[in-house]
């Protein structure tokens, strides 16, 4: 998948986001959609930060144990 990778992302990106906004018109099941919201708004965070989440999630762990490394 590393090779695609810059492909495969984009891709589910938008499946994520159309899922989502179907999710709110009803047409798909509340859970599918939950986990598309959960899923677009990682990638925002992602793009916003320019960080993978699992960085940010492992980050915030960090500051809340006080092991943060400057």
């Amino acid at each position: 998948m590393s090779e695609h990778h810059f492909t495969v992302k984009p891709v589910l990106d938008i499946l994520s986001a159309f899922t989502a906004f179907m999710a709110f018109l009803n047409l798909l099941s509340p859970l599918f959609g939950l986990i598309a919201t959960i899923w677009t708004l990682m990638r925002i965070a992602e793009m916003v930060t320019g960080k993978p989440f699992a960085e940010l999630i492992r980050r915030k762990k960090e500051v809340q144990n006080g092991d943060q490394k400057d």
